[in-house]
C-alpha cells in the first residue's frame, strides 16, 4: 500500500481537531466550576467549585503547553530545542496519582523534530496505558545514531492496532481522520528526521522505538548467497573419471 500524503490544509486541520478535542474537556470543567460558584453559597460545595477550577485550569494549561511544543513550529526551520524543555511539559501532562514517568534523557540542545517525535511518542504509548503504569522515555546516542524509544507498563495494557499502519503512513482504511492523525504525524515527522518509527507489544510492555533508517535497512538487508565453487578432482579421480567415460562410449 502506498504511503498516504495529506494535503497541508487536510493536516493543519485534522490536528486542530485533536489539539481541541483534548482542550475542550478541561475547559468545559472550568466553566461548570463558575456556574457552580456563582449559583451556590454551600461552602462545602464551592470549594469543591474552586478546586475543580483549579486542578482543570492546570491540565488545560499542562495540554497546550505539550502541543506547542509537540505539534506547534517551537522555533524557526533548523532550530534546536533543549530536551529540558521537552522533558517539563512531559512531566506536567503525564506525571500524575496513576502514572510514574521516568526521564532518562541528556540535557543537550537536539533538533526540533526529533523533540516533537519524542513528545508524540510518548502520547502514542501513553494511551496505551490508561489506567497508568509507568512511562519511561530513553535516548541513547547522538547526532545520526540517536535512538528515541518510550516505553509503558502497566494494567489493562493495550496498543491499538490502527497505530503502527498509521505510523508508516498506510492506514488500513485509506484515510486518516481526527482520531488518527497524531500517530500518522508522528510517522511525517520520524520520516523528516530520517528515523524508522514502530510500536509494538513485547511481553507486559509496549514499546515505541525510533531508530535511524540506515541502521533498519542495514539490518533488513539479506546477502546473496554465494555459490560455492566445484571442488577441483585430484588426479587420480580425474583419472578413474576419465576411463569411466572411454568405457561408457565403447
Amino acid at each position: 500500500m502506498p504511503v498516504i500524503e495529506l494535503d497541508a490544509l487536510d493536516l493543519s486541520a485534522l490536528l486542530c481537531s485533536r489539539v481541541c478535542h483534548d482542550v475542550i474537556s478541561p475547559v468545559g470543567a472550568i466553566v461548570n466550576g463558575l456556574e457552580v460558584l456563582e449559583e451556590e453559597s454551600d461552602p462545602e460545595m464551592r470549594s469543591i467549585a474552586t478546586d475543580l477550577i483549579k486542578r482543570s485550569a492546570h491540565n488545560a494549561s499542562a495540554k497546550l503547553q505539550f502541543c506547542r511544543l509537540a505539534f506547534g513550529a517551537a522555533g524557526s526551520a533548523g532550530a534546536l530545542i533543549d530536551t529540558g524543555d521537552g522533558e517539563q511539559v512531559a512531566r506536567n501532562l503525564f506525571a500524575d496519582d496513576r502514572t510514574k514517568f521516568e526521564w532518562n534523557v541528556p540535557r543537550i540542545l537536539m533538533p526540533k523534530n526529533k523533540v516533537k517525535l519524542l513528545l508524540n511518542m510518548c502520547l502514542i504509548a501513553a494511551a496505551s496505558i490508561p489506567r497508568g503504569g509507568l512511562l519511561k522515555v530513553d535516548v541513547t546516542g547522538v547526532d545520526d545514531a540517536t535512538c528515541l524509544t518510550v516505553t509503558a507498563s502497566g494494567p489493562n495494557l493495550r496498543l491499538a492496532s490502527s497505530v503502527s499502519p498509521l505510523l508508516s503512513g498506510e492506514p488500513e482504511s485509506g484515510t486518516v481522520d481526527a482520531h488518527g492523525v497524531q500517530a500518522y504525524y508522528t510517522g511525517l515527522v520520524a520520516r523528516a528526521s530520517n528515523l524508522h518509527v514502530k510500536a509494538e507489544t513485547l511481553e507486559a510492555s509496549v514499546v515505541v522505538s525510533a531508530t535511524p533508517v540506515a541502521a533498519v535497512e542495514m539490518e533488513t538487508a539479506t546477502p546473496e548467497p554465494q555459490s560455492a565453487a566445484a571442488p577441483e578432482a585430484t588426479g587420480s579421480q580425474a583419472a578413474t573419471q576419465q576411463e569411466a567415460t572411454q568405457h561408457a562410449t565403447t
